[in-house]
């Protein structure tokens, strides 16, 4: 299970990235849009360096060797205009390097084109979210996923996951989800991580 952080610092938001982990979270993605290189140095700081393979940064991509992490995301806009470059393998310095990448979708056609580099992405809104007021998706997931044909890749649901809805995600054809507002935008972070954790590893 995946959980990606708040785009915008939150109250002991390390001490609960801590407590996550020692919950066994397997990934945290690391998005901050908005933090300069020396506030994202400062916070990739905060996290014990025992957990840096578990870390996934979505920018300030340069900082990965600095501080031993080996994932990266690669954003739906950024993939979309390597993929413009004159090459044919556009992604091979990332691969050269031994990075694991991950990326964002917003449609099943556009998941399915993917290069195989990329290990999982994610796909949302799939259902209204919890951290974005009034956004959601009118497509019906339990008919896209139908016309999956890229099984390389790992699908993940994001946008809108709590506890009572991971097990029909998983159900109708999603590889695994990932958490945000159900986490961040709860005075139970543990607790609502533990009741979503119990059910992926359930299938």
């Amino acid at each position: 299970m995946i959980v990606i952080t708040n785009p915008i610092p939150i109250t002991n938001e390390i001490a609960t990235i801590h407590a996550l982990f020692e919950s066994n979270l397997e990934l945290l993605h690391i998005r901050k849009p908005s933090f300069s290189d020396s506030e994202m140095k400062q916070f990739l700081s905060g996290i014990h360096q025992n957990y840096s393979s578990r870390l996934v940064i979505h920018s300030h991509h340069h900082l990965a060797e600095e501080f031993k992490i080996k994932r990266i995301h690669i954003s739906e806009s950024k993939r979309k205009v390597i993929q413009l470059l004159p090459n044919n393998t556009p992604f091979d310095s990332y691969k050269t390097k031994e990075f694991h990448l991950s990326t964002s979708v917003h449609s099943i056609e556009d998941f399915n084109t993917l290069d195989k580099i990329f290990e999982y992405a994610f796909i949302s809104p799939i259902y209204p979210s919890i951290s974005k007021e009034n956004y959601y998706s009118e497509i019906n997931w339990l008919e896209a996923i139908n016309h999956r044909t890229n099984y390389t890749t790992k699908l993940i649901a994001l946008g809108g996951i709590e506890s009572n809805k991971v097990e029909r995600t998983l159900k109708i054809g999603f590889d695994n989800v990932a958490l945000l507002g159900t986490i961040w935008n709860s005075n139970n972070p543990i607790k609502n991580f533990k009741s979503c954790q119990k059910i992926v590893q359930s299938f």
